[in-house]
């Protein structure tokens, strides 16, 4: 797989690079979008973006929900590329001999291409990210543990990203549609969680005292998120 993190592929083929947007009817079936979500990808949002005093390698994710669109879709790059290398991989069958855990989680590599698109589509051209490169490091690929552990970092990482931003979206269909999304990531984040250790999914390391998932701050979830991302991410301005 080329490192852009933009690669995947639409539907059967998400380890191919992704030239072509996923189908817009499996796009709107898989998101769930309605007409109202259709006419907000048409309109899109105003251009807060303020990355004109940015340092070279540096991606400002700009202000305002334009920013938090971003964010969310920097994360959703992230954790696309990495599933897209899973499935890929050479050693796949052999780190997942199982067929249900090699089907679920090519059924998670698709839903996070489709994530990532969705946001891609949401943000208007003139303040969208560029694509961004993954530093997959030592990573092996074809290691069920390493493989397992680094889910569980990016699924417990998008939980606690989009639980801290909830209070930073203004527009309420941009909230309805990010609510939608994380409840599919905590989805996921559950089944890694049970393959690693079975009944953990919801232990105290993700789930507090009241019953209430995890949240991060804009700047927790990148100083996590940023040793895997060749390009260093400015959120300063995320939601102001």
């Amino acid at each position: 797989m080329s490192n852009n993190l933009q690669n995947g592929g639409d539907e059967a083929e998400f380890a191919k690079p992704l030239l072509v947007p996923i189908k817009r009817r499996s796009f709107f079936m898989y998101a769930g979008a309605t007409a109202g979500a259709t006419a907000l990808l048409l309109s899109g949002c105003d251009d807060d973006d303020d990355d004109n005093n940015m340092s070279p390698g540096t991606v400002s994710l700009g202000s305002g929900d334009v920013g938090v669109l971003n964010y969310a879709y920097a994360l959703e790059q992230l954790e696309a590329a990495f599933y897209a290398q899973v499935i890929s991989n050479a050693g796949f069958n052999t780190a997942f001999p199982d067929a249900a855990e090699r089907t679920a989680l090519t059924a998670i590599a698709k839903h996070e291409a489709i994530h990532r698109d969705f946001f891609k589509a949401a943000i208007p051209a003139a303040s969208v990210i560029p694509a961004l490169n993954p530093n997959w490091g030592t990573l092996n690929f074809g290691d069920r543990t390493q493989v397992l552990a680094t889910a569980k970092t990016f699924e417990d990482l998008g939980v606690a990203a989009y639980n801290g931003a909830g209070a930073l979206i203004q527009d309420p269909t941009y909230l309805l549609l990010a609510g939608k999304i994380v409840s599919v990531e905590a989805r996921h984040a559950a089944f890694i969680r049970d393959l690693i250790s079975n009944g953990s999914f919801a232990d105290s390391t993700t789930v507090d005292a009241n019953g209430l998932d995890k949240a991060m701050t804009v700047a927790q979830v990148l100083a996590a998120a940023q040793p895997f991302i060749k390009e260093t991410l400015n959120g300063d301005n995320v939601g102001k």
